[in-house]
This record gives structure tokens, sequence and C-alpha cells, in this order.
């Protein structure tokens, strides 16, 4: 896929002097994906081999790969979630003549993408776009938009991961690098590649001052929790504060964490804001075993990030 040269308001996204050169590199057989790829096949390999050519001649590459529309939907499930067909061994060609490589990722489905995430200078996740798709990745390749979305889903390093997500239950061994024998891998950490609501941008935005409205609450009570967003960086940009609560101990089993609220600042240079979210029986309920829906008193922890993980923690008790 070639990038659009203009953007969906006919302006140039880069100088009229800028040629854009493209080459399929690599091409998705969905009626023979469960064939073994033959990596002496002629085609296929003058199609990498064309490709390589074209970014060795390049000042840098977009390089577009993923699935294709027919891989998603009905009757369409995959027992590998890895590049298919020989597009990682076009990346690794590519990547490694050394010019500046952004990779854009067309997908339906998580992939396991461990290694572009540690060769590739930049990952762009565009899913299936639609028809705007070259506009909208102009934009974002070439500074005009400064991105700020986060992932809904998360990413695993193996198929062997899955199901893996940020809300899951509690094991009764959790993980555990000092101890052997808890709920891990040998091959791979545990954690995910890339968490749910994981995402970047052009500008730095830090998060600071966690503040609680009350330490102890009764179980008709509300609190709101507040944290400071700056964007430290030298443009503009967004963030997506999220807010993770935990109820640590119930008559049921609860996630380990549950997305209890969010929102999407834009911050200039140098500004900062302070967020605030509630929390009231509606976030802080669930429901027991005879399906009543009830808040029940104990500690309950609060975490304030910009994804699944990490961020600024908190905890309060309901009594």
């Amino acid at each position: 896929m070639a990038v659009s040269h203009k953007t969906h308001r006919d302006e140039p996204a880069v100088s009229p002097r800028t040629q854009v050169a493209h080459a399929r590199g690599a091409t998705i057989d969905v009626k023979r994906l469960a064939e073994p790829e033959a990596a002496d096949d002629p085609a296929a390999q003058a199609q990498i081999e064309e490709a390589v050519s074209e970014a060795r001649a390049a000042d840098a590459v977009v390089l577009v790969i993923g699935e294709t529309g027919g891989m998603s939907g009905e009757a369409s499930s995959r027992t590998s979630l890895d590049v298919p067909g020989r597009q990682l061994d076009l990346a690794r060609r590519v990547i490694g003549i050394g010019k500046p490589v952004a990779v854009v990722l067309m997908n339906g489905r998580p992939l396991s993408i461990t290694w572009l995430a540690e060769h590739a200078p930049a990952i762009l996740e565009a899913w299936f776009p639609g028809t705007e798709a070259g506009h909208a990745v102009a934009d974002v390749l070439f500074g005009k938009v400064n991105p700020g979305g986060k992932l809904p889903v998360t990413f695993p390093r193996s198929v062997g991961q899955v199901p893996i997500y940020y809300n899951h239950k509690n094991t009764g061994r959790p993980p555990s690098e000092t101890d052997q024998y808890t709920s891990k891998y040998l091959d791979v950490p545990w954690t995910p590649l890339y968490p749910f609501g994981h995402g970047l941008s052009y500008t730095e935005l830090r998060l600071s001052r966690l503040e609680l409205s009350a330490t102890r609450i009764p179980k008709d009570g509300r609190l709101s929790v507040s944290v400071e967003v700056e964007n430290v960086g030298r443009r503009a940009g967004d963030e997506v504060v999220q807010l993770y609560v935990r109820d640590v101990v119930a008559s049921v089993t609860r996630p380990v964490q549950e997305l209890k609220g969010f929102e999407r600042v834009t911050l200039q240079p140098g500004e900062r804001r302070r967020v605030e979210f509630q929390l009231g029986p509606e976030e802080l309920g669930l429901y027991d075993r005879q399906l009543r829906f009830v808040v029940e008193p104990g500690e309950f922890q609060v975490r304030v990030s910009n994804s699944s993980t990490g961020g600024l923690t908190g905890a309060f008790e309901v009594r």
C-alpha cells in the first residue's frame, strides 16, 4: 500500500519534490495459509527482493504488513498469531538495511510481534481503517496529527499466553520472579507485549499527585479520585487517563482490576490539568451468589495510569 500523497484537506502530506515508490513485498493467500511456506519460492523471493531494492534507494520506509480483511470475521479463526506469510522475512530484510522504518500494522486481531517490537523504530496500529486509511496514516506518520489512541485489547508475546486480558481473575499462585512454582512461563515473561490501554504519541505526558477525597466511606458513599496530568514534551498532545479499581477481598471472586473511568485530555506543551473521577456504589458493587447487586465492606485499591499497567496507586476502605 502506498501512503497517500495528500490529506483529506487536499494539502500536501510531503514536499512536492518527494517521490513515493511502492513495491508489493509479500503476498498473502488466505486459501493457502495452512500450507508450509516455501523459502525458495522464486515468485515470492522476487517480490521481497524488489521491496528490499526500493528500500535501499529510499530515505525512509513505510512498511505495511499484517492480515487481509478475509482473515477476520466468521469462519476465520487462526491457530497462530504470527504475522502471516513471508512478511516477517520481508520486515527483517528491510529493517536490516538501517533506514528509518515505520511499520504500519493492518490486522483484525492482536498479533504476536515480538521481533518487530524489538527491532522496528516505530509501529502504528491501523487495524482495518477503511477507505480513508491513506489519509489517516499519512497524517500520523508525517506529524500532522499527534496520535493519542489506546489499545482496546492486550497484545500477547506468544499465542501460548492466550487468553490474556487485563481484568482476569487472580490465580492461587500469582506469578513471582523469586518463586519458581507460580503461574508463569519458562520461555517468555508472563506480562503482555503491549497491555490494554497502551499507546504512545510524539510528546510526553506525565501523571502525578494522586489524591483521594476520603480514605473511608460507607457502603452508599462516594469519593473522588484525581490526578494531575502535565505535558512535559515539546508539542501538543492527548492523553487518555485511566482509572482502575480492585476489590481486594469479596464473597465472590473478583478481577485483579477493572476499568472504572477514563478521560481524554488535550494539553499544550507545559500545560497541566487535574482530572477527577467519581467512585460510588455503581463502580464498587458486585453481584453476589444470590445475584444481588451489593457493595461489600472491605479494602479497595485504585490505580490511575495511561494503561492497564504501572501508574499511581492508592487505597480506601468501605465500611
